[in-house]
């Protein structure tokens, strides 16, 4: 366990060892509200995918791609590139990007429920407006407004849970929000499959869904207790020692609540944190809160579950057959998510990034090989080798799934100190949903471009991310939040990197 002292970098004391306390019921349905919106970030990726390959709902709004489609000797890798088409599913995440930033400050000065709260408003009118959609104007509009209730919801949710949640499951309940996100994905997977068969209207139904998740959430975040850090944060210190008494299920929870008082005279004494975290001293955070979230997109996952059903239909499968092996993608991802659950605080976060990044690079070199040899302008893929595909991308599916896909959120939303932590949340989501929108905007075009190649693109980086970790991301499981700091001084690297007075100040108290 890291201990000793931060000056001007954090809190931490020799208090981790004092913390009291076990798993609540009231830990576990604030978890579960507040994952709620993991699920419908779920849902608006899955639900992309399966709404641009039906018929009718291309017929109406992007019709160029509709004849396209038709065109039985239109090249495989390119009948769906289409930049309007990819603007439908990008434009979320550029509203999302924009919005983070201006969920900061709320999160900060108004706490983690207002942001949550946000958030489901936001989704629950842009699900209105995707329904009732008339033009392509209104439909974009819907998709600018989902696109800020991710922003807010992806910058506070991960931080609601990992304040909630006691220092040795922290990583575990963390991870709600990511499988949140999961069975959202396989949930919009589903209701493809069904509404497809109600033509014409299915896809109005599709996208019409998405305001129940909404609701929920955004009910939910008026129910939910305020994290204690941030009441103490807003100097509500009495309110934040009962809600810590009551999720902790004792009152003995001094130790606990003295590094949260510490913390946040500190984080009070910082009036901008985005100008704070750019010093030296936040260094290491601020590569990761940018690197973990790039690395997370350029896995490839999401042109995977954005385009699943496009892809499959690309590779020679018929319209249901492409949404069900969709679907089954959907799945598999929920299910790799249990795994990591399960395993992250007792195997640590490294080994499931490491092993996953490995697991990874093995799927996409082997599918971009089959469909190199096997598959090419013109053609379909055997059904033979078009069920090794679905097969490799499953297990492609499941190594994110215990790796990159909940650490490419946990890891950031549990390295910040407290002055920083809202802004370096903001940073990881802004970046998250940069790389979304460029990878969503850009894919079809690459897939036209690399055609097999894409899948070689994703194994490079992947390659550079599971490197990146070996060398430079510190073990975080089972270190306190308030602690988390210290890790970084005892670095190997990035020792190196932090000023002197941090390691000073640590070693005269060590």
């Amino acid at each position: 366990m890291a201990g000793g002292s931060f000056g001007p970098t954090g809190v931490a004391k020799e208090r981790a060892e004092q913390y009291q306390g076990k798993v609540t019921a009231y830990v576990i349905i604030a978890c579960l509200v507040a994952a709620i919106g993991g699920s419908i970030f779920g849902y608006d990726i899955g639900i992309s995918g399966g709404v641009t390959s039906m018929d009718e709902f291309l017929e109406e709004f992007f019709h160029s791609v509709y004849e396209k489609k038709k065109h039985a000797h239109e090249s495989n890798y390119c009948k769906y590139d289409n930049q309007g088409l990819a603007a439908f599913t990008s434009s979320l995440y550029l509203a999302g990007l924009v919005s983070t930033l201006v969920a900061s400050p709320i999160t900060r000065n108004y706490g983690r429920r207002a942001s949550i709260v946000c958030g489901g408003i936001s989704f629950l009118i842009g699900a209105a407006l995707n329904a009732g959609s008339v033009n392509l104007a209104m439909l974009l509009a819907g998709r600018i407004m989902l696109g800020v209730g991710i922003g807010f919801g992806n910058q506070a949710v991960p931080l609601y849970l990992s304040e909630v949640a006691p220092t040795h499951l922290r990583g575990g309940l963390n991870m709600m929000f990511q499988l949140a996100t999961t069975l959202g994905i396989f949930t919009a997977n589903m209701v493809n499959y069904g509404t497809q068969k109600l033509k014409p209207w299915g896809w109005r139904l599709s996208l019409g869904l998405a305001a129940f998740p909404a609701l929920l959430m955004a009910l939910g975040g008026f129910f939910l207790p305020e994290t204690p850090n941030s009441l103490i944060e807003r100097g509500l210190i009495e309110r934040g020692r009962r809600v810590l008494e009551k999720l902790r299920g004792t009152e003995n929870v001094n130790a606990e609540l003295q590094d949260m008082v510490d913390a946040s005279e500190l984080a009070n004494s910082i009036k901008h944190p985005f100008r704070n975290i750019l010093k030296k001293q936040h260094r290491p955070q601020l590569v990761m809160a940018i690197f973990m979230p790039t690395f997370q997109i350029l896995t490839g996952i999401n042109s995977i579950l954005f385009y699943a059903p496009v892809l499959f239909q690309t590779m020679g499968f018929g319209g249901n057959a492409s949404l069900y092996s969709s679907a089954l993608t959907g799945a598999v991802l929920v299910l790799s998510t249990l795994i990591s659950i399960a395993l992250v605080d007792k195997l640590g976060r490294r080994a499931l990034l490491i092993s996953g990044g490995i697991q990874m690079i093995i799927c996409q070199v082997i599918v971009s090989v089959i469909l190199g040899v096997k598959f090419g302008d013109n053609q379909e893929l055997s059904k033979g080798y078009s069920i090794i595909v679905v097969i490799f991308v499953c297990l492609f599916v499941v190594a994110f799934g215990w790796s990159w896909g909940p650490l490419g959120w946990t890891i950031p939303s549990e390295i910040f100190a407290l002055e920083i932590r809202s802004a370096g949340q903001s940073i990881t989501v802004a970046v998250n949903l940069l790389f979304t929108f460029i990878i969503a905007q850009a894919f079809l075009g690459l897939l036209c471009a690399f055609k097999f190649g894409i899948f070689l693109f994703f194994a490079g980086w992947i390659t550079v991310m599971t490197i990146f970790v070996y060398f430079l991301l510190p073990e975080t499981k089972g270190v306190p939040i308030e602690e988390m700091t210290l890790l970084w001084s005892k670095h190997w690297f990035w020792k190196k990197v932090l000023p002197a007075t941090n390691i000073e100040a640590e070693n005269n108290i060590i």
